[in-house]
């Protein structure tokens, strides 16, 4: 009997990453590894052997234009689908996607009725949406019989109270799925296994999970389940980002739009593209142009994100009554040893304490033994998640 296989989509604005999984008595077993980056404009595949840790990149050159960049990056990837019958027979696609609305707190099968639904929800997650739903409907042309799972960044936070999801606008409207419905839940979810694996004293306590990447969120996790989170009815609210504005005062929106004369459109781009850290330093959405950079216009983009990282984790100590860690993940995450330096003294308030050569050395525990809070830099991975709760869905005892 051939291997059964789970293959993950996690499809961005700017990536296109795919997993391929062998579903085994234990669980996914991730065998294979790669992603199309630099979208829309130079297209770059990664390929990684889990094995060997060993990677291959190709460069596939730029896109016929802009607008067919999404769509021969999925081309590409198609192409090395084809190539794994050597490996097994394809058991499901398993697809990340991004906002499931009220409608959706767990992964389902695709159906008509579930892609309809979907569709519904592409103008909450212009950015993200569209990418996610793409590849379903050229799988379904090209594999057929194959089933899809949709799993869901919103659904993490499905266990949030209903204050901590209302906004103050009237009855109605939260009736009709106008609430703070929060992202990154895939990313989150991971956290929450790994602290369960690896910090099992930390797992059930009071958690500041940081997902620090293009897209920027806290979430505030009790007893591993989401409690509080920064964004809201879309993944526009929050944290200032790469180029997302994060919280803003609606009243700007309005003045631009009623006083300055600006159009919806031209609003929605703004604070889509040109804003955030981009759009306060002049510069560079790139936390690392941004700490590169001698002009004062980046120092002032960082320190505006450091103090809204460090009110934002006060808000969500005071959502749990206290917090007694936090958890500091995604790609600035990772890999920006100054930025996290700075996040953990923006903590010394509540206690913690730098470790230099940890933080040098990345972790994961980037706090002294005499710190009163842990904070650890654990490395996220949606596509695990993506094939473990396909695997769940497909019968397997997770």
């Amino acid at each position: 009997m051939s291997e059964q296989l789970v293959v993950t989509f996690n499809a961005g604005s700017s990536s296109l990453r795919c997993g391929v999984f062998k579903l085994t008595p234990d669980g996914p077993l991730q065998i294979r590894n790669f992603h199309i980056r630099g979208l829309p404009w130079h297209m770059v595949l990664t390929e990684k052997d889990p094995k060997t840790g060993r990677t291959q990149e190709t460069d596939l050159g730029n896109p016929s234009s802009v607008e067919s960049a999404h769509p021969e990056a999925l081309t590409h990837t198609m192409a090395r689908l084809d190539g794994l019958s050597d490996l097994g027979k394809i058991a499901a696609f398993s697809h990340r996607v991004v906002h499931g609305g009220a409608d959706f707190a767990e992964p389902v099968l695709i159906t008509d009725d579930v892609m309809t639904r979907l569709e519904t929800l592409v103008r909450l997650a212009p950015s993200h949406q569209p990418h996610n739903l793409r590849p379903i409907r050229q799988l379904r042309t090209h594999f057929p019989a194959t089933p899809q799972i949709a799993c869901f960044d919103t659904a993490f936070h499905r266990t949030q109270p209903r204050v901590a999801q209302l906004f103050g606008l009237p009855r109605e409207l939260a009736d009709d799925g106008v609430l703070r419905y929060g992202f990154h839940g895939l990313s989150y979810d991971y956290i929450a296994h790994t602290l369960a694996r690896r910090f099992p004293d930390l797992a059930d306590k009071r958690i500041i999970m940081a997902q620090l990447g293009n897209g920027v969120s806290m979430c505030a996790m009790t007893g591993g389940q989401s409690v509080a989170t920064t964004m809201g009815l879309t993944a526009l609210d929050g944290l200032p980002m790469g180029r997302r504005c994060g919280a803003l005062d609606p009243g700007a929106v309005l003045h631009l739009i009623i006083d300055r004369g600006y159009s919806a459109e031209e609003v929605h781009a703004m604070l889509y593209e040109r804003s955030g850290l981009l759009g306060v330093s002049g510069i560079s959405g790139e936390m690392n142009d941004l700490l590169a950079s001698d002009r004062a216009e980046a120092a002032e983009a960082v320190d505006f994100f450091c103090y809204q990282c460090g009110r934002t984790f006060g808000s969500l100590a005071a959502a749990m009554g206290g917090v007694d860690g936090v958890v500091l993940t995604g790609g600035m995450g990772e890999y920006i040893p100054a930025l996290r330096a700075r996040l953990v003294r923006e903590l010394a308030w509540l206690g913690a304490e730098l470790d230099e050569g940890a933080n040098a050395e990345g972790g994961p525990v980037l706090t002294t033994g005499d710190s009163r809070l842990p904070v650890l830099m654990l490395p996220t991975d949606e596509e695990r998640v993506l094939a473990r709760q396909a695997y769940e869905v497909l019968g397997g005892d997770g």
